[in-house]
């Protein structure tokens, strides 16, 4: 029981300071006509993912019910832990998004979504489900080569960190390079306005499935995970 509520908070703390962070970042630049909102959003989450990544990855660390997915897909977490740490992701982007719609000015939040994403009418829903599926697959390739093979370089979250701030000026003005399932559902739930969640939910958990079974298939030797973990065997 102590485990999982180690996990659980752990999860809850990652994911409400990259949806807080992430989305502050967005209302700010908007505020503020920001030269470059574009990499003033991207660095703004690239930081605060690498920097909890790097506080919490000895517990956990993954904020993402897609990298979550992922994980279960190549067997590197139990599906009941999984369980937990969805449930804390969620609720963390809740709360997130719920504390900037009250800490924010309303016409910020409005012309924002409460720091959410947006699908650009320049493109279509394929085109990106497809962006999302790729910058997602990046992302978990980078977890799995840096976090989770044994034989991975110890740089912290800092490599995952690059790979989100990379995502976001890479796609950032066509879907809002979300990766991440929790942290546009939070916003849309203060903001009421659900655009797009089935792309933001789906696209992110194929590319993680992708990339997750890609690197544990053919890259990480068949090793048992922490217990801490709540591994199951091979």
């Amino acid at each position: 029981m102590r485990d999982s509520l180690r996990h659980f908070t752990s999860e809850f703390v990652g994911t409400f300071a990259l949806v807080f962070v992430g989305g502050a970042a967005i209302m700010s630049a908007a505020q503020s006509n920001s030269p470059n909102p574009l990499l003033q959003v991207a660095l703004a989450h690239g930081l605060i993912l690498a920097l909890l990544v790097t506080a919490l990855m000895r517990i956990s660390g993954h904020f993402n019910p897609a990298v979550t997915i992922g994980f279960v897909a190549a067997r590197r977490i139990d599906p009941m832990m999984a369980g937990v740490y969805i449930v804390a992701q969620l609720l963390g982007a809740v709360a997130a998004a719920y504390m900037l719609k009250f800490t924010f000015p309303a016409a910020v939040v409005a012309a924002t979504r409460v720091g959410g994403q947006s699908i650009s009418l320049d493109i279509t829903a394929t085109q990106a489900w497809t962006l999302e599926a790729i910058a997602t697959f990046f992302l978990v390739f980078v977890i799995f080569g840096t976090a989770v093979d044994p034989k991975a370089p110890r740089v912290g979250g800092f490599a995952i960190g690059l790979t989100v701030t990379a995502d976001i000026l890479a796609i950032g003005p066509l879907t809002g390079a979300s990766m991440n399932p929790a942290r546009s559902f939070g916003p849309a739930m203060a903001s009421g306005i659900f655009e797009g969640q089935f792309i933001y939910w789906t696209a992110p958990i194929a590319g993680s499935i992708i990339a997750a079974l890609l690197y544990d298939t053919l890259f990480i030797r068949r090793e048992r995970e922490p217990v801490e973990h709540g591994a199951i065997e091979t």
